[in-house]
Formats: structure tokens, sequence, C-alpha cells
């Protein structure tokens, strides 16, 4: 995902100034674009009682998105990384603002599916180029800074795009929603078409030699791990809209703001996850997967008691939001060379865990009911923390740290 130091150096030289708002366009396009991910766990109650099909079903939408991250990402990045980045952007986004008009049209969960394939496809392609892009417009000394306003992006989309998805469906429907992401897209598209500078083309780069890295038994134990760690998370977060709903007896037009909640506390559990993950890793990980499991598992005998809900899903929400950096940083400094493609497999075997989350939480809601939700996904987490200290044995005897 994020580029190396020597992306920014090697890159073509730019003239300075004027590119500020190139990089804020870019932020701003990065939340748009993963906001479309993510923000269909915000809309899966209404949508289901739309369609008349069941929330398990529904949840399907969530594993077809990131089972196609998943597949298709580190495939596509490599295959499109040389092409040049303003025309490769403004691409992306008038796929995602076609996607999002078809989704909001949707007459049935098969067109609405498809809808949601295709922005699938080029999600990753965007995640895996835009922070390197940002450095190169911005120029060496600036690279820092402008890389962190796209995560920022990136950030504020894992965390806010579910609740405001779930507020915007309150008052435009589900429907409303997609079409309000389709126009933002468009609109992405047309800014960065005329504020963006075209770049030289990147090299290519020999994709055998990056996938080296694919030996490493310790790079390997790191992914799995980080797929164990997202399936935990997604088991229970992926229904957390109507779990508030059904278990909590919270107002449907109330859940949005109770997601927003969540969500804002979670941003600080994204600058912990940051802040801590630099100095061990695997520890840092297992201290977040147990506060997890914890928040996870009060939330819902404590659902009867609003105060004492807010209190448990604002330890999960901390939790959740940490480990979206932790996992990022702890794959990528398991790589011994290619970080680059590290963080994108990354991303795509944590999207193998979103979309095995919402699998087995549709199936503990149809077998075992929503109250159980907690436990399972709990469950999941122990396992995790179990794992970590296998990873932690497979790791080079002189590797640093």
């Amino acid at each position: 995902m994020s580029a190396s130091t020597k992306s920014f150096q090697t890159a073509t030289p730019i003239p300075s100034g004027g590119h500020g708002l190139a990089v804020l366009l870019l932020a701003i396009s990065a939340f748009v674009i993963v906001t479309t991910e993510f923000i269909i766990v915000g809309l899966l109650p209404a949508l289901a009682r739309d369609l008349d099909i069941s929330i398990s079903v529904a949840g399907l939408l969530v594993t077809l998105f990131a089972f196609t991250v998943m597949l298709f990402g580190p495939v596509l990045t490599a295959a499109l990384s040389h092409f040049e980045r303003k025309r490769l952007f403004v691409v992306i986004l008038l796929l995602f603002a076609g996607s999002n008009a078809l989704a909001a049209a949707a007459p049935d969960i098969w067109l609405l599916g498809l809808g949601r394939f295709v922005p699938a496809l080029a999600l990753p392609v965007f995640w895996g180029t835009a922070s390197e892009t940002a450095g190169e417009l911005a120029g060496p000394e600036k690279a820092g800074k402008a890389v962190a306003n796209v995560y920022l992006g990136i950030s504020g989309a894992m965390v806010l795009g579910i609740p405001l998805g779930t507020l915007a469906s309150d008052g435009l429907g589900w429907r409303g929603t997609f079409w309000g992401l389709s126009g933002l897209s468009l609109l992405m598209a047309a800014m960065l078409m005329a504020v963006m500078p075209t770049l030289a083309k990147p090299a290519r780069v020999r994709l055998a030699e990056q996938a080296r890295i694919l030996r490493d038994p310790y790079f390997l134990g790191n992914v799995v791990l980080s797929v164990l760690v997202f399936t935990a998370m997604f088991t229970g977060y992926t229904y957390l809209a109507d779990t508030l709903e059904r278990i909590a007896k919270i107002p449907s037009g109330d859940v949005g703001w109770w997601l927003m909640g969540f969500g804002i506390v979670g941003l600080g559990g994204n600058w912990l996850g940051g802040h801590f993950v630099g100095r061990d890793p695997l520890g840092v990980t297992f201290i977040a997967v147990l506060v997890l499991a914890i928040g996870v598992v009060a939330a819902t005998p404590l659902a009867g008691n609003h105060l004492w809900l807010a209190l448990a899903l604002g330890v999960w929400g901390i939790a959740n939001t940490a480990l979206y950096p932790i996992c990022q940083v702890r794959v990528m400094q398991s790589a011994t060379h290619a970080q680059a493609l590290a963080g994108t497999l990354n991303v795509s075997m944590a999207n193998a865990g979103i979309g095995l989350g919402a699998i087995l939480g549709g199936l503990v809601i149809k077998h075992l009911g929503l109250e159980n939700l907690g436990y399972v996904a709990a469950g999941i987490a122990v396992l995790a923390m179990l794992v970590v200290p296998l990873v932690a044995r497979l790791k080079p005897k002189d590797a640093a740290g």
C-alpha cells in the first residue's frame, strides 16, 4: 500500500507549488472510494427489508466485495501500476460512479451484487497507488505528510463510512446513499481531471522478484494472523447495526448516531495502534485482539442498559480501529523486501477475513441467533491470540526488533 522512501526519491521531478490541492483531492477520493466498500454494513437492515431478503443473505454483499478485493487486488495492482496516474485515478472514479448508480437503481440483489463487484476490482488498485502518487506530487520533503493525508482519508472512511451511510440511509434511503456516492465519485473524477498534473508513467516492476516474500514463513505467518484478526473483527462488526436494532432495541433512526459514536471513539484507537505498533508489532496485536474480545463479548449482555452498552462499544471500537494500522504495519515490517507488495497482500488478506467474518456471522445468526454472535466473534479473537506466539517463533533469529 504505502510507498517506500526510495519510491519518492526516484520519482520524476515535479515543479513545486500548486499540488497541495491535488493531494487533498486524492485524500477525499480515497475517502469516497473506501467508504463505498464499508458503507454497505450500515445499509444491510434497510436493503434486506426493501429487497425482501434475510440479513444473512444481504451480508453476502460484504463477502462478495471483500473476496473480490482479495482475489484480484494484488494481480490488478501489479498489472496496472505502470499506467499514468491521473488517467488511472479518473477511470477508477468513473467506474465507481457508474457502479454506485447501478447499485442505487438495482431491482434485486443480483444487479446490486454486480454494482458491488465492479468497484471491488478497482478499489485495491487505487489503494495500492494513491499514497505513492501523493508523495510524488508533494516532493521528497513533504512526501510523508502527503501520504499521511491520503491515509487519513482511508482511515476516516473505514471508521466513519458505515455510520455516515446509516445516517444518510435514514434520510435518503439506501438507494439515495448509493446515488450520493455515485455523484461524489463523478465530482472527484472531474476535479482530479482539472487539477491533477499528468505524471510520468512509472516503470514496470517484475512481480516475480517481489513475490519472493511469499517464501518467507514469518511473513506468511503474519498474513495468516491478519486473516484471523479481521475475521474476528467482522464476524461481529458486519451485523452491528442489526445488533443495535434487534438486541439493544435502539430505534432505526438512532442507529446511525450510535455507529457514529463507535467510529469517533475508533479514531482514538487508530492513533493508539499507529503509535504503539512500531515497538512490538506482535505484542501490540495480542493486546488489541484481547481488548476486542472483551468489547465484543460484553456488548450483548449489556445491551439492556444503554450506558453500559456505550462503554462496551467504546472498548470494542478502540480495539477494532486500532487493528487496521497494527496489522498493516506488522505485515509490512515482517517483509524482508517488497514492502509495497506486502502491504497490498495484507489488504487482500484482510478482505479475506472481512468476507469470512460476514459469512460466519450470517451462519451464526441463522443457526444460533443474533444474541450469540458476540461470543463467536470473541472465540475467533482468542484463536488469533493463540496464533501470535506461534508466529513469533517463525521470526528469523537475526531479525532486528
